[in-house]
């Protein structure tokens, strides 16, 4: 017998009758494997999954998201991780959308047993997207001779400093494809009886109101977190924010010996990230 148990012979009633616990995992921000500031991956929130099935008299555990996406591999792994743990812990888990839920974003919400959002709220992005830039005349104007050597033919893919080559070009739309078949596989087998599942429509990539999302059976409901759960589970019902514990990321490093080409390729490195995940904010106007 643990204390907890103990405590109920106790002839007080918070002990005799204790509130249900429900821990709050924040999952904010763009997915990516990178430790950037403000990131989501499994490496930074590995322990604060860990910690949120971990309380006794665990209720549930809800998950506040926000985020417009990003890696599809590191949303995989934080949805297959919260998961594991809800199955071992046959605790249910509440997804509950903000402002995005959208494309790995959504991934990672589909680990909820039901899923919320706001009317407004902005969620599915089903889809996969590939960006970048090129520069096939910079060097040549710089002066500079780019040499490249490789071995497999398909070793090197969009090169950004060679002209665009239409071989490669298919190969990453068949990689795309490949994912893309991944993710809409995911959506199927998680919104099983809820969706439909030959409705080619909502895997377009188009993103959807929290009340469309509804309609189309992307989720289970409208409403915020805490009134979601205090239905649920009364309103005695303890809310519990379970945060990561996330690095510090210095824009310039510190405690080493000054050096003016590292210091300026952290601060290069990390306003590309900066611009990296504005970018993806952008595309939902936040």
């Amino acid at each position: 017998m643990d204390l907890s148990d103990a405590l109920k012979f106790l002839p007080i009633e918070r002990f005799r009758n204790p509130a249900p616990i429900v821990t709050v995992l924040r999952l904010d921000g763009v997915i990516a494997p990178r430790q950037w500031r403000g990131s989501l991956s499994l490496t930074s929130h590995a322990g604060a999954i860990e910690r949120a099935f971990s309380p006794s008299r665990l209720a549930g555990v809800a998950l506040a998201i926000n985020s417009p996406g990003g890696s599809p591999v590191q949303s995989a792994l934080l949805f297959r991780r919260i998961r594991q743990f809800a199955d071992e812990k046959k605790v249910p888990v509440f997804a509950f959308a903000e402002d995005v839920a959208a494309s790995g974003g959504y991934w990672i919400a589909l680990a909820g047993d039901e899923i919320y959002a706001e009317e407004t709220s902005l969620l599915g992005s089903i889809g996969v997207v590939s960006a970048s830039f090129g520069f096939p005349r910079v060097l040549e104007r710089l002066g500079v001779e780019r040499r490249l050597y490789t071995a497999g033919e398909r070793k090197a893919l969009l090169d950004p400093f060679l002209p665009e080559n239409a071989d490669d070009i298919e190969r990453l739309k068949a990689l795309q494809q490949d994912i893309h078949g991944a993710f809409k596989d995911h959506v199927r087998r998680c919104r099983l009886g809820k969706i439909d599942p030959a409705d080619e429509s909502l895997f377009s990539g188009e993103v959807l109101t929290g009340r469309m999302a509804l309609e189309h059976g992307l989720i289970d409901g409208i409403g915020d977190l805490r009134s979601v759960m205090r239905a649920r589970f009364g309103d005695k019902v303890r809310l519990v924010p379970i945060a990561a514990e996330r690095r510090r990321r210095w824009l310039l490093p510190r405690f080493r010996r000054p050096s003016i080409e590292r210091d300026a390729v952290a601060v290069l490195d990390g306003l590309l990230d900066w611009c990296e995940a504005r970018l993806l904010w952008a595309r939902f106007g936040l």
